[in-house]
């Protein structure tokens, strides 16, 4: 089994940074892949970053060159520091892991935790 948990989100000025970190407990040996999704009322949930498993990372078209996602796995963290935050930034952000062997990989969650942008 393994545990995700957000920190990091609140409520930040238009133009503003933030760094999210989701810290992995649990079986951490089985986390294959990490990245971070974001889910607002207005939009299904999305794709923000991810760091795959040979360790490229992935950007959304939207948020490439303002956000930098980032895994340590001597610490079982992946954060994820935004910078030129927009209000479309707002949303809950949460933190997934692909886990098990790689014929069956299957996805673990975090609860999230929320970014809101707003003056």
């Amino acid at each position: 089994q393994v545990q995700l948990v957000e920190s990091g989100g609140g409520l930040v000025q238009p133009g503003g940074s933030l760094r999210l970190s989701c810290q992995a407990s649990g079986a951490t040996y089985s986390i294959y892949a990490m990245g971070w999704y974001r889910q607002s009322p207005a939009k299904e949930r999305e794709m923000v970053a991810v760091v795959q498993g040979d360790g490229v990372a992935k950007y959304a078209a939207s948020v490439k060159g303002r956000f930098t996602i980032s895994r340590d796995k001597a610490k079982n963290t992946l954060s994820l520091q935004m910078d030129s935050l927009n209000p479309e930034d707002t949303a809950v952000y949460l933190c997934n892991a692909h886990v098990g062997p790689l014929s069956s990989l299957w996805s673990v969650w975090g609860k999230g935790t929320l970014v809101n942008v707003s003056s």
